[in-house]
């Protein structure tokens, strides 16, 4: 198999989720996390929040503790995209709830083989998935709760903050599961070129 740089698997992985994902789900390339603190290389957004990590042959784990701490306070489910080189390393790093998916190449073909299945985030936090809106979005699920009072100028950290104060937490991550869905002047590239060229 030859060496893959992150956009190839990127490519695969694409094509991937294009395949088991229906036309209600939105596929995210490079989804901002905590304001930027944190980037995911892809997320998939339907009723619930999956992200995609991948590491390639040639990327190092130096960033993944980081990028784990902010991940594991957001995303339903979470799956590491990688290649062998670095299959034994990540076992005693990341959660056991994340799921593995391992590039692997047959038939003249590339596919993404599953090692661990994922499963639920024990320990999400409905004020950090407030972060994925923006300022003006959270400030729509205010006015539209009728509890836009003292909040149109506030910074949006206290928005976040009367949200989840104000609706219970299923109630709140599915408005913006809507909101990423439908949210239109992406500053990412959603879609990938799917071509296998």
């Amino acid at each position: 198999m030859k060496k893959l740089k992150d956009q190839d698997i990127r490519k695969i992985l694409f094509n991937y989720l294009h395949e088991k994902h229906s036309d209600d789900s939105r596929i995210i390339n490079e989804l901002g996390v905590l304001h930027g603190q944190s980037r995911v290389d892809v997320a998939v957004v339907n009723g619930n929040l999956h992200g995609y990590e991948i590491k390639s042959e040639s990327d190092t784990l130096d960033r993944l503790i980081s990028q784990m701490e902010d991940y594991n306070k957001v995303f339903d489910t979470v799956t590491l995209v990688i290649q062998r080189t670095h299959l034994n390393k990540i076992r005693g790093i990341i959660p056991k709830w994340w799921g593995i998916k391992l590039v692997t190449y047959f038939n003249n073909k590339y596919h993404l083989r599953t090692i661990r299945k994922g499963k639920q985030n024990p320990s999400l936090s409905t004020e950090s998935i407030c972060y994925f809106l923006w300022r003006e979005e959270a400030l729509d699920i205010l006015k539209n709760k009728g509890l836009q009072k003292g909040y149109l100028s506030k910074p949006r950290e206290e928005i976040y903050i009367k949200l989840c104060e104000s609706l219970d937490d299923k109630e709140l991550k599915d408005i913006i599961c809507q909101k990423l869905k439908h949210r239109e002047n992406w500053r990412t590239v959603e879609k990938l070129a799917l071509s296998d060229d």
